[in-house]
C-alpha cells in the first residue's frame, strides 16, 4: 500500500513539472512573439528589444560566454536608471542576474586579472553600490573594493593619467575616463569622505591638456606620454582622429562623475568648465539635422557617415547636463531637436516594435596585432553594425533624460 501510495505522488509529481516546464516554454515562445504596444516610451521599448534579445545579460552582442565588461556596464548602467524612474523589478532582476552570474560565492569576479590593469573593468562596478545598498550582499563590496585596488595600483603616465591597459603603456584613452572616473568618484565619496577627489579631477585635466584639439576643441581618441608609438603625433603624442563617439565617451565621463562630485569641492567648476568647453565645441560640429559624424571634425571627408552611438551618447550628456544644471538650460532643446533626428536617422520598428538602430560604429582601437594606425581611413572604413550595445544603451539612456 505505501509503495503504491509513493509511485502516485512521484508520477503525480512528475506530471506537475513536466506541465510547469512545458507552460514555461509555451510562455517563453509568447513573450518572444509578442508585439510590443504602441505606446511604450523609447526608453522601455529598448529594454525589452535588448531582454528579448539576450534573456542573459553577458550575452549583449553576442557574447559567448560570461565576461566582466564594460558593454554589459554601460547597458546595465542604462537599466538601472530605466528601474530607479519605472519601479519596475524585472530591470532589477536583469542587472542583478548578471552580477551574481560573474561574481563567485568568494566575492571574486570570474576570470578576473588585476594584472591585465585593463581599466574598463571599473565600469560594472557602477551597477554594484546600488545592488549592496539593496541587499548587503558581501560579495558585492568585497568587489567594489577590488576595483577600487586596481586603480589604486593602476599604472600612470609620468603626469599621472591613467594607462588604459597594462599593454598600452604610457596611454591615455578617451573611453577609459568613463570607465573609470564615475565609478572612483562615487567610491571615494561614500568610503573615503573624498580622498581621491584631486586624483579625479588631474584625469580630466590631463584630457585637456593633451587630448583636446586646440583647433576644434574636441577630443582625439588617445594620447601617448611617450610618444614613441607609430601612431602617435610626434609633436602632441595624441593619435590621428578625433572619433564621434570618443566625444560621447568623454561627455558621459563628465555629467556622470559630477553626479557625485561635490558642489562644494574647489574643482567642481573646473569639471564645470570642461564640460561646457567639450559640449560647446560638440555643438559647432553637429549635423545641420543635429547628428555627428564617425570622424566628428571632418563631415565632408569621403564615405565619412553619421554615427549613431556618439550622437545618442552627445544627446544624452547634453539633456542630462541641462537637467542638473552643469550646462545652459537651452541645451535642453539642443538635445529634444537632435533627438527627433536621431530617430528619423537610425531607428526602426520591427514587425514585433522592437528597435533597430543603424550606422553603429565597430569597436575601433589603436595599436595592436595587427597594427591599428588610427587614421581617418581605418575610422571610416571600420564596418557600422547595427543594434549593437553603445547605440541601444545611449538611445536609452537619452529617452530616459528626455521622457520621450
Amino acid at each position: 500500500m505505501f509503495k503504491s501510495t509513493f509511485i502516485k505522488i512521484n508520477f503525480t509529481q512528475s506530471i506537475m513539472v513536466l506541465l510547469l516546464i512545458f507552460s514555461s516554454k509555451i510562455m517563453a515562445q509568447t513573450n518572444q512573439n509578442a508585439v510590443l504596444a504602441d505606446n511604450l516610451k523609447w526608453s522601455e521599448r529598448t529594454a525589452l528589444t535588448i531582454l528579448s534579445k539576450y534573456p542573459k545579460a553577458y550575452r549583449i552582442d553576442g557574447t559567448e560566454k560570461p565576461k566582466w565588461d564594460y558593454k554589459m556596464g554601460l547597458v546595465l548602467s542604462a537599466f538601472e536608471k530605466l528601474y530607479q524612474k519605472t519601479n519596475d523589478k524585472k530591470y532589477f532582476d536583469y542587472i542583478k542576474e548578471y552580477a551574481d552570474e560573474l561574481i563567485d560565492s568568494n566575492g571574486n569576479i570570474i576570470k578576473y586579472d588585476i594584472k591585465e590593469y585593463n581599466i574598463d573593468c571599473a565600469n560594472p562596478g557602477k551597477l554594484l553600490f546600488n545592488l549592496y545598498d539593496k541587499t548587503k550582499d558581501e560579495r558585492y563590496l568585497k568587489v567594489i573594493k577590488q576595483l577600487r585596488a586596481q586603480l589604486q595600483t593602476q599604472p600612470r603616465t609620468t603626469s599621472g593619467g591613467f594607462w588604459h591597459k597594462q599593454i598600452y603603456p604610457n596611454q591615455m584613452w578617451i573611453d577609459g575616463l568613463y570607465m573609470a572616473e564615475p565609478f572612483y568618484t562615487q567610491y571615494t565619496v561614500k568610503f573615503e569622505n573624498g580622498k581621491a577627489l584631486d586624483d579625479i579631477a588631474k584625469q580630466f585635466e590631463l584630457v585637456q591638456n593633451h587630448l583636446a584639439d586646440k583647433k576644434t576643441g574636441l577630443v582625439f581618441q588617445a594620447w601617448d606620454e611617450s610618444k614613441e608609438i607609430a601612431w602617435a603625433n610626434p609633436e602632441t603624442g595624441t593619435s590621428p582622429t578625433i572619433w564621434g563617439r570618443g566625444i560621447g565617451w568623454y561627455m558621459m565621463a563628465l555629467v556622470e562623475t559630477l553626479d557625485y562630485y561635490p558642489k562644494t569641492h574647489p574643482k567642481y567648476k573646473v569639471l564645470r568648465g570642461y564640460l561646457n568647453q567639450i559640449t560647446k565645441s560638440a555643438d559647432q560640429y553637429k549635423s545641420t539635422s543635429g547628428l555627428w559624424y564617425q570622424v566628428a571634425d571632418k563631415p565632408d571627408l569621403k564615405d565619412n557617415y553619421l554615427e549613431s552611438s556618439s550622437s545618442a551618447m552627445i544627446i544624452y550628456a547634453l539633456a542630462k547636463g541641462a537637467d542638473k544644471g552643469y550646462l545652459a538650460s537651452n541645451y535642453k532643446k539642443v538635445a529634444q531637436k537632435s533627438f527627433d533626428a536621431y530617430l528619423k536617422e537610425f531607428v526602426k520598428k520591427d514587425d514585433k516594435g522592437q528597435v533597430m538602430i543603424s550606422n553603429v560604429s565597430s569597436n575601433v582601437g589603436l595599436g595592436g596585432k595587427p597594427f591599428r594606425d588610427g587614421t581617418n581611413d581605418y575610422y571610416i572604413k571600420s564596418k557600422a553594425k547595427d543594434s549593437s550595445s553603445p547605440a541601444l544603451a545611449a538611445f536609452m539612456l537619452s529617452a530616459i533624460e528626455l521622457n520621450k
